[in-house]
């Protein structure tokens, strides 16, 4: 036979694996509590006849305890589905609590309205468009580093050797002979064709200039002569 008294004086006297104990008051973690205190009346362990609410994928649940299923460990707790409108789900408690303490009433009531308002909540969170948190991996990164930091030291490196090949083709140091990188010799070569068509183009002008000034020239003096 389940005795309430003898089992709140060894919970409350002795070891209890679900008490958390602070300077100010002492907490419950079992998950059937309906207040998270350790008392003697919100103890889930040391009243025969308990309810508490509990909530599960969105749905809340009236979880009620009667010392009839306390033989069977199994069976102890009965599990009644609540509905989702929150008048509703009042109506149910006022319904499956009728003859229960106002205390647990009043907890329950508390509770399923605590319930009710984290999950709406919890709706237009979801409704909200959040940034999407992507994890950075810190040896990724620093091998991107060192890896564009020899791209940048290769890339010097190439723009030195093209520097130092066209000087040497404008110098005539090798004269006929060039046994250099073939895409290196390539690029310089093209530069070398742009900037000779570029000075082309330019000498090309100013000749034509001149010649145009000549002509007016030319024909200022012829008409200066026929006056």
């Amino acid at each position: 036979m389940q005795n309430d008294e003898i089992i709140w004086q060894v919970i409350n006297h002795h070891h209890c694996s679900f008490k958390s104990k602070t300077k100010t008051q002492n907490f419950c973690r079992n998950e059937f509590n309906v207040t998270g205190l350790c008392n003697r009346s919100s103890c889930p362990l040391a009243n025969s006849r308990y309810a508490t609410i509990k909530e599960e994928d969105g749905r809340c649940y009236l979880y009620l305890k009667t010392v009839e299923r306390a033989h069977t460990p199994k069976n102890m707790w009965q599990k009644i589905r609540l509905k989702r409108n929150y008048a509703q789900a009042l109506e149910q408690l006022d319904e499956h609590l009728v003859y229960w303490p106002k205390f647990l009433v009043h907890k329950n009531k508390q509770r399923l309205t605590k319930i009710t308002q984290y999950l709406i909540r919890m709706r237009k969170l979801a409704l909200k468009s959040t940034p999407k948190l992507v994890p950075i991996a810190a040896r990724t990164e620093k091998r991107e580093r060192r890896r564009e930091a020899k791209a940048q030291v290769a890339a010097r490196l190439d723009q030195a050797i093209e520097s130092e090949l066209l000087k040497r083709l404008q110098s005539g140091t090798y004269g006929d002979i060039y046994n250099f990188p073939l895409k290196t010799y390539e690029k310089v070569l093209d530069r070398e064709e742009v900037e000779d068509d570029e000075l082309d183009a330019d000498a090309q002008g100013a000749a034509d200039e001149d010649m145009e000034a000549f002509i007016e020239g030319d024909e200022e003096e012829e008409d200066e002569e026929e006056e």
